[in-house]
Formats: C-alpha cells, sequence, structure tokens
C-alpha cells in the first residue's frame, strides 16, 4: 500500500488557496475617529465640531500617528487618499504611511503632501519590502496591516491651521489586474444615464500646461457637473505638485475637490455596472486610462447609452463631450491599468451615507436603501436604493411619531441602483422617516427637513 506525500499534498493545496485572488477593501479613517485612533500626538487637536484635526493653537508644527489598521485579506497595492483644507500657501500637511517589515515596521513612507511644498526634506519613498510610486503603494510582498501617520505645519501661527476630515486607503491584489475578463466587460451593459457638465478642452485652457492637465480638467467638470463654480486653469495651477512638478498626482487632485465641498477618494472598479452603480447614486467618477487609447491620461466617465456603451467626456478632444470609444478599446485602457479612478460625492449629503466601498459590497436580502442626499435637506432630497433582481416597489413617508404620510412612488423597478427625487415642498420642517417596501421586506432611513 502506497503512502501518501502529505508534505506534496499541502504544498498543492497551500498553492490552489494562494492562487485565489485577494478581493478589493476600502478602509476609511474620518472625523473623530482620526483623533480616536491616536497612538501618539503632538501639536494636534480635534476641531470643534469633531469633524477634522488641526494643529494647536499657537503651535507652527505637530504630528499625529494613528494606531496600526489590519486589513480582512492580503493586499500588494495601495491607493491612499485624503480630505482637507491648507487655506494658507505657508501651512500644509504631509502624510506618510509605514508597512511590516521583518519582525518590525518600515521606515516611515511619505505618500503625498498638501499644499505648498514647505518641508525642509520629503522624507523616505521606498524599503526593502517595496515603494511609493509617486502616489501608488506597490508592495514586493502581501501584507495586511499598516499605519498611517500625518504631519503638519505651518510657517507662522498667524496662519490659519492645516485641516484633515479624512484618511483613505484601497488596497488590492495585482492578480485581480492581471485575471480581467475582458469578454464580460463587453458583455456588461449597464441601464442608460448620463452626467451633463460644461465641456472644457484642456488645451483650450492653457497654451503652456494644457497638454498637461487632463487629470485637473476632469476634476473641473466633475465640479461643474455639480454647479460648483471653478476657475480650470487656477484649479489645474493649484493642483500641480511643486515637488515633483506634475499635475497628475492623484491624491492631490481629489484633496483639492475636497476644497470645494466634495468628498473623494482614489478607488478602483472592476466592471461597467460598479461605476454605474456611483452615478446613479449621485457620485462622480474620473477615470484613469492607458494604452490602447492613451499613454497616460484621465477623463470624465459621463455615463452609458441605451446599448450599454461607456460615454466619457474627455478633456484631450475638442469634440470630447458625450465621446463614445469603441467599448473593447476603452475597457483595456482602464480596467488594464487596474481600473483606478477617483471617485467624488456632495461632502455636505454623502461623506457619512454613501461610499464606493457600499456600492461594492453584495446587496444584501434583495435589495438596499441608503441614506437620502443631501441631507439634511431643503425642499428636494434624492433616494437612491439597489435592487438585486426586477421587484415591485413602494417608496413611503412617515412622520417622526411614526404615523403614515404619503406613498411617495409605486412601481415596478428593474434590476441595478435608482434614484428617485422627492420634492418636499408641501411638508414643514422636521424629522421624516423613508421606508423602502419590496415584498415582505423593508428599509427605513431617517432624513431632515430644513425650510
Amino acid at each position: 500500500m502506497r503512502v501518501p506525500n502529505i508534505c506534496l499534498f499541502l504544498t498543492i493545496l497551500f498553492s490552489v488557496v494562494l492562487a485565489e485572488n485577494y478581493p478589493d477593501q476600502h478602509y476609511l479613517i474620518e472625523g473623530d475617529s482620526l483623533f480616536l485612533k491616536a497612538e501618539t500626538v503632538v501639536g494636534i487637536r480635534l476641531s470643534d465640531n469633531g469633524r477634522s484635526i488641526s494643529l494647536d493653537d499657537g503651535i507652527n508644527q505637530g504630528y499625529i500617528i494613528l494606531s496600526p489598521d489590519t486589513a480582512d485579506f492580503p493586499f500588494n497595492r495601495g491607493l491612499p487618499s485624503w480630505n482637507g483644507s491648507a487655506p494658507d500657501e505657508g501651512s500644509g500637511f504631509m502624510v506618510h504611511m509605514r508597512f511590516p517589515s521583518g519582525s518590525g515596521w518600515s521606515p516611515w513612507l511619505t505618500v503625498g503632501f498638501w499644499k505648498a511644498y514647505i518641508w525642509n526634506n520629503y522624507g523616505t519613498t521606498s524599503y526593502t519590502g517595496g515603494f511609493i510610486d509617486y502616489d501608488y503603494v506597490k508592495l514586493y510582498s502581501y501584507q495586511n496591516r499598516w499605519q498611517f501617520k500625518i504631519t503638519m505645519g505651518r510657517i507662522s501661527d498667524t496662519l490659519e491651521s492645516p485641516t484633515i476630515t479624512k484618511l483613505s486607503f484601497f488596497v488590492s491584489d495585482t492578480r485581480t489586474t492581471d485575471a480581467t475578463d475582458y469578454g464580460m466587460l463587453l458583455n456588461d451593459k449597464p441601464a442608460e444615464i448620463l452626467i451633463p457638465t460644461d465641456f472644457l478642452y484642456q488645451y483650450a485652457i492653457d497654451d503652456e500646461i494644457g497638454p498637461s492637465i487632463c487629470s485637473p480638467t476632469s476634476v473641473s467638470m466633475v465640479l461643474k457637473s455639480y454647479d460648483i463654480a471653478v476657475d480650470p486653469l487656477q484649479f489645474a495651477r493649484d493642483t500641480r505638485d511643486p515637488y515633483f512638478g506634475i499635475f497628475g498626482v492623484w491624491p492631490r487632485v481629489v484633496q483639492h475637490a475636497s476644497e470645494y465641498g466634495l468628498d473623494g477618494a482614489v478607488t478602483r472598479y472592476r466592471s461597467w455596472s460598479e461605476a454605474r452603480d456611483i452615478l446613479a447614486a449621485g457620485g462622480r467618477v474620473v477615470m484613469s486610462v492607458g494604452l490602447p487609447l492613451y499613454a497616460g491620461h484621465l477623463m470624465m466617465l459621463a455615463g452609458f447609452t441605451a446599448t450599454g456603451n461607456p460615454i466619457v467626456h474627455d478633456p484631450a478632444r475638442s469634440n470630447g463631450y458625450a465621446y463614445v470609444y469603441n467599448k473593447d478599446d476603452l475597457a483595456h485602457s482602464w480596467f488594464e491599468k487596474g481600473g483606478i479612478g477617483y471617485t467624488f460625492f456632495p461632502a455636505d449629503s454623502l461623506a457619512s451615507a454613501i461610499q464606493p466601498a457600499d456600492l461594492f459590497a453584495e446587496v444584501p436580502n434583495d435589495f438596499h436603501l441608503y441614506q437620502n442626499y443631501p441631507n439634511p435637506f431643503n425642499t428636494a432630497t434624492r433616494i437612491p436604493y439597489t435592487l438585486r433582481s426586477p421587484a415591485d416597489v413602494e417608496i413611503k413617508i412617515f412622520d417622526v411619531r411614526g404615523r403614515f404620510l404619503q406613498t411617495l412612488f409605486r412601481d415596478h423597478s428593474g434590476a441595478g441602483t435608482h434614484t428617485f427625487r422627492w420634492d418636499a415642498g408641501s411638508f414643514s420642517s422636521g424629522t421624516y422617516y423613508i421606508q423602502l417596501i419590496s415584498g415582505k421586506n423593508q428599509k427605513t432611513i431617517k432624513a431632515l427637513l430644513i425650510k
């Protein structure tokens, strides 16, 4: 009788387990958690409203080290980003990260700063286990832990302190990108949708820097799609990284948009439908694309045609408004580069309600009701919900005592994400409950109307 080779069996088993790609994961630290997670604090305080951290009064230099975070699954790529403010040219903050190395930690790696370069030394960007590729964490082996450090500074205590309201870290496995199924992407045909905006042709913005400002130009179109006033030339100039001398550092443009009232993060998408879910929920997506369309470029995802083909607002084309590329070419350009993009929502409405990670997750119990936005709201608000499969749906309104007031919507809805607009002009200021009903299932959220 032959005795089985247990070592060979375990080796094969381990190889099978390792062959499965680790899922994308999105981790956020925001509001008072930035302070409550502190391991070390020097010269930093929590703001009075509990939504940000800043320098103590009378302090010009300070730092905060957050306690380590642990991912649910290992990763070897990471996309850090942040939201905050540096209202004066003589103030700013720098973001550092470190990862396990040997029996301890790597040195602190600088992953970016905002706004002006007021630092004596940029810091380290590499170690034996990986490096920071401008704004992109690339590790040579899989890890599942990291730690953030924030350094804040100003050249005079008469200047307003910089602030940070959110840290974001989107992590992934390179094998997911390598295993992209382009047949699936071609057959992924989201429902029709279009996000209009005032189109901007980057080359017409400025003769000198026009060829280099696809990233800030695309985000300027995002701002305009929300009816937020922006000077695209000034936005581009302020976005430029003065250390590297480039306009395309991902976290900087996301950070800059936060000063205009957006909640943003650098994230990934793995299908057209994931991106459409964001658009349908009131968000915006800017795509970072490569070959075969461009060597490196960014454009705003505008929506999808009736046949499920993606539509873009491409700032590099004079006729780039609502442009439809060959779907296979665009899929390779975006998803072969990892599906990296900027994801935005209005900060005053969705920062604590809908996050990209929520929409990437599997929808539980056949449907999900998201927080209305804006909330609080004046007169009108939008109510997003997602169905796993077609179903009859009702949306009802109740007062703060739970008394039924009105049925807003009753109809059959298809699978996917939908957004219902509630015009509450006839309602008085106060707290209301919005209930989504589908069959025997129901979900309820609380909304605040302020006139």
